[in-house]
């Protein structure tokens, strides 16, 4: 068995010229086509800060853990503590008599960002406020998220209380792929907990309101504070092609939602997707060892699509890295190498290679034929030796 190497692909792309760089007006960004995996531009992105309210998607997080979990439900009403009550800043307006649900309390932190419906949240999943921010470190660190670190579950100013853009990205791609029974609430535009304050009914974020358009915007988080400005963490979809966006640090909330808009609308723009390689199409052939055929090929799971900036210059490769000949008895779908792909200025990309069908172990006869064909390849490379 040996490490070998075929170049399958040489695909070059002759058009006018690589697409626009962006110069984001955020202090800090991360964005991130989710399809291909390519991170599109980041600003500061792995320095940790002060994230004000994008840092209620752990809260949320959290409870939507729980609700998988089955620890509680959509319709189960939770109490209102005197803490939750006593809550400044952005708030649902619950009251220690109330009893909300938590598809309320969900929809209060979502449209409301209620400070005080993630302490509600925060003591029922956990005793105390203090103990869940505990909890939310514990996982946040599970979930690879490592410039991050919580004080509370509301995003209210603490010098302890900080997440980079790329963690808060990573969050919100965790959010839209593993709930997705749940990921429809970021969408939603209003919300009045029985009736009260109905001046804080809007969802704040921006690009849900936008009407028209060639994308549709469905979450996820707004915050602002002093210290860290006006933020957003965004996510659109335009034909089945979605990115997720992380800006953070701009000078007020309609700055925001103009820097928001800039980089959905380049993001779609300035990048085109690409199939190099169809689903189902076989991308190698690999040697077999002792089995019934004498090659295998390997096709990947979904195809390859790579984004390339529009009229990009640069040329795509890709290679299928295996240890061969492959010893049957061979499994269709067994993992058998990696296809290495490779776009310049956007790094390497790897997948998978799979077995494309199965194949049997040879008779005694088949073996040895394989063997004397092995003994003869290794005479011939020791007398060109």
């Amino acid at each position: 068995m040996r490490l070998m190497t075929l170049r399958i692909i040489a695909l070059v792309m002759a058009f006018a010229l690589p697409a626009r760089a962006f110069d984001t007006n955020a202090s800090a960004a991360w964005v991130y086509d989710v399809a291909t995996g390519t991170v599109l531009m980041e600003k500061n992105a792995d320095t940790p800060l002060p994230p004000a309210s994008m840092s209620k998607l752990m809260t949320l997080n959290m409870l939507f853990e729980a609700l998988h979990d089955r620890r509680v439900t959509m319709d189960q009403t939770l109490p209102v503590s005197t803490k939750a009550w006593k809550m400044g800043g952005s708030r649902m307006f619950v009251e220690p008599a109330d009893r909300p649900s938590v598809e309320e309390l969900i929809h209060g932190i979502i449209i409301n960002s209620g400070n005080d419906a993630c302490v509600v949240v925060a003591e029922e999943l956990a005793g105390t406020e203090e103990a869940f921010a505990r909890s939310m470190n514990q996982r946040a660190k599970e979930l690879g998220m490592t410039k991050s670190h919580f004080a509370n579950a509301s995003g209210w100013p603490d010098p302890e209380h900080v997440m980079s853009m790329h963690d808060l990205g990573t969050l919100a791609l965790r959010l839209i792929t593993e709930f997705p029974d749940l990921y429809p609430n970021f969408g939603m535009t209003q919300f009045s907990y029985k009736g009260r304050v109905p001046s804080n009914k809007n969802n704040r974020n921006p690009l849900l309101h936008l009407g028209g358009g060639d994308w549709k915007a469905d979450g996820l988080k707004t915050g602002h504070t002093q210290e860290a400005g006006y933020g957003l963490v965004g996510s659109a979809v335009q034909g089945g092609r979605r990115i997720i966006f992380v800006i953070s640090g701009l000078p007020s909330d309609r700055a925001r939602a103009e820097e928001a808009e800039r980089i959905v609308n380049w993001a779609y723009r300035q990048f085109t997707m690409r199939t190099i390689v169809p689903k189902g199409e076989i991308v190698a052939q690999a040697p077999v060892w002792l089995g019934d055929q004498s090659k295998v090929g390997l096709t990947t799971e979904d195809g390859v699509k790579v984004l390339l900036p529009a009229g990009s210059q640069s040329g795509v490769t890709a290679e299928a890295v295996f240890n061969g000949p492959i010893e049957a008895p061979i499994t269709k779908g067994d993992k058998l190498g990696e296809l290495l792909v490779n776009i310049p200025g956007a790094g390497q990309s790897r997948l998978p290679l799979l077995a494309a069908s199965d194949v049997g172990r040879a008779g005694v006869f088949g073996r040895l034929q394989n063997a004397a064909s092995r003994l003869s390849q290794h005479a011939m490379q020791a007398v060109n030796n």
